[in-house]
């Protein structure tokens, strides 16, 4: 008898669970919105525990580093990985119910074409349709040329300012908009909002720069303003107004992936990461309403 009530309330919890979870993906999709963790939050683990994690989690979707860890003593670039473990990648994602890989990144390509066309094809291959990518000035060119051809969004990424490099300007939203502005839709930003807290920037007042541009992002919150060094919490705890970027977003109309690329306590962040998905979930469900 009492076999049979641990396990029907193992059953409760379990449909309780998956209700929750199919309720926050319906006012996820009324928003067109999908919550995917980027795989350098787990850099620490193979991209396999990577995926793993993901889907213990109960999120459907990912995001794929420039370079992965396959188990070895260094990551490798993702899209010059051995063809057996892409392989394995890939139905690594099938079997773990990974709908899809929403995007890759950061890759930086490049003026001369063939080396920046065999990004494009290495993503074709992965089923992806969005590069996170940096890139110089002199890139712009072949880059719109190959979205076009390949019909693929390139979303510009933003780091942090960097004081010892005056030359790095990506950080900065107007000068971003001002190098896809005038380019095809397909070419936008990948929008780093933790970046942007560690240059001193506001997050909401970044992202109504970049209204119509925005094609995915890096979603965070931070622990402090300004500071360089402010490192990653559960989003609606730190100085972000992330309740506030996701109305502002919603009033865009936006439709993209959230990343989660969670940059601290990175071998035991799985309950904070818990925290984001279930802010995530709930702000969901609140603006879908309104």
């Amino acid at each position: 008898m009492k076999r049979f009530l641990w396990l029907a309330m193992g059953m409760m919890m379990a449909w309780t669970v998956t209700a929750e979870a199919d309720e926050a993906c319906a006012a996820a999709d009324k928003l067109g919105w999908q919550l995917a963790i980027h795989s350098y939050t787990f850099k620490e683990f193979p991209i396999f525990e990577a995926i793993d994690k993901t889907a213990s989690l109960g999120l459907k979707y990912m995001s794929i580093s420039g370079s992965v860890n396959l188990g070895g003593p260094k990551p490798v670039k993702t899209m010059t990985a051995p063809p057996k473990d892409v392989e394995a990648i890939q139905k690594k994602l099938a079997a773990c119910g990974i709908k899809k890989l929403v995007n890759m990144g950061v890759v930086k390509p490049v003026a001369d074409e063939a080396e920046s066309r065999a990004i494009f094809e290495f993503a074709k291959k992965m089923g992806i349709d969005v590069l996170v990518a940096e890139m110089e000035p002199d890139a712009l060119d072949t880059t719109e040329k190959l979205c076009k051809e390949f019909n693929m969004k390139v979303a510009i990424h933003n780091h942090p300012k960097r004081e010892k490099d005056p030359k790095y300007k990506l950080w900065d939203p107007e000068y971003v908009l001002s190098l896809v502005k005038n380019r095809d839709s397909r070419m936008g930003v990948c929008a780093d909002t933790g970046h942007w807290l560690r240059s001193g920037l506001d997050p909401v007042e970044c992202l109504k720069k970049l209204q119509g541009r925005i094609i995915a992002l890096h979603f965070k919150d931070l622990n402090e303003k300004g500071n360089p060094k402010a490192h990653d919490v559960p989003w609606g705890t730190g100085v972000s107004n992330a309740k506030g970027q996701l109305a502002e977003l919603k009033r865009q109309g936006f439709r993209g992936a959230f990343c989660i690329e969670y940059e601290h306590n990175w071998k035991e962040s799985l309950p904070e990461l818990a925290q984001c998905v279930k802010f995530f979930n709930a702000t969901c469900a609140e603006l879908a309403g309104k």
